[in-house]
């Protein structure tokens, strides 16, 4: 049995995917699952509550976490603690080793350009020390032998359909298909790493049934040389026939929209991602497994093919 918790997500739902490659023993788990594989078994659950993850891991020779809570500092506060000490009590319960789906939150400000598996952990942000916090718990059980486990971090996401709700969806793809000027923040001169939701759904089925991929860090396989903010709206633009129209929101307009649009109010701390290079190196993952990344230009080719060549919008 591998299980998902989880599972709606965007890398859940393409993780299930991934997975049908290696067992159609999947268990789906959230809190309303839906089939990905037709083989799938559903599980409901509140994530929070230990019973419910001590249930729903039961049997499990993998745990995948690919949870998403609400962009919110004071959620992730409250609830990533509770989720990751249930996790981790309920796999060393039933002896099932823990894949934990990352971001580079945690990283420090000043080496984004060029990130590794060893970039020095030093979060600038609120939101960063809760992420450090998690893998902190995670590798502290690995160091002590209590837990097998990996880390497996992607950069900023983006892809086709089910992906429909992330950053580059949201201030890019959907304002230029509908002739709106598309949205950046801080400088659109940075170069800015995104990872394709499929290859990280791939990758992380391909660590997750690699035992000797554990008990360490791996970043997911993204494409290198990134493009530049307004290199990214100039290549979706093009692929779409619009025209190249965008608008620059620097910290204080970030800061100033913030007060009557809540998710921009916690987008405020994280602007240094948007003010210097931000490139993620996963040379270490394709070397291992001689895998390469969908380049950028195929990737948006393969969104825009996907979800707007259809009219959706």
């Amino acid at each position: 049995m591998q299980t998902i918790l989880g599972s709606g997500g965007v890398i859940g739902i393409e993780l299930a995917k991934s997975l049908s490659k290696y067992t159609d023993n999947i268990r789906l788990v959230s809190r309303n699952p839906v089939k990905v594989n037709a083989s799938d078994k559903l599980f409901k659950a509140d994530l929070l509550n230990f019973s419910d993850v001590d249930l729903a891991v039961a049997g499990s020779e993998i745990v995948y976490v690919t949870v998403g809570f609400p962009y919110s500092l004071k959620t992730w506060k409250h609830n990533w603690p509770i989720l990751v000490s249930n996790v981790i009590k309920a796999c060393k319960k039933h002896g099932s080793k823990l894949v934990f789906f990352d971001n580079i939150y945690m990283y420090d400000s000043g080496s984004l350009d060029g990130m590794t598996e060893e970039t020095t952990i030093n979060p600038p942000s609120k939101k960063g020390k809760v992420r450090a916090q998690m893998v902190e718990m995670i590798m502290k059980e690995v160091e002590t032998g209590e837990l097998t486990a990996l880390i497996a971090r992607s950069a900023d996401f983006y892809g086709p359909s089910i992906a429909n709700t992330s950053m580059l969806t949201e201030i890019v793809f959907k304002p230029i298909y509908q002739g709106k000027k598309a949205d950046w923040m801080g400088s659109v001169n940075f170069k800015h790493s995104f990872t394709y939701t499929p290859d990280a759904g791939r990758a992380t089925a391909l660590l997750g049934n690699t035992p000797d991929a554990y008990n360490q860090v791996w970043h997911l396989p993204t494409a290198t040389n990134p493009p530049t903010g307004k290199e990214w709206i100039e290549m979706i633009a093009k692929e779409m026939g619009k025209p190249t129209k965008y608008r620059v929101a620097p910290k204080f307009m970030v800061r100033l929209i913030g007060i009557f649009v809540p998710i921009m109010r916690e987008m405020v701390e994280m602007i240094y991602q948007y003010d210097r290079d931000y490139v993620f190196d996963s040379s270490k993952f394709e070397s291992r497994f001689n895998i390469a990344p969908i380049s950028y230009a195929e990737g948006v080719k393969q969104i825009v093919k996907t979800d707007y060549k259809n009219n959706k919008s």
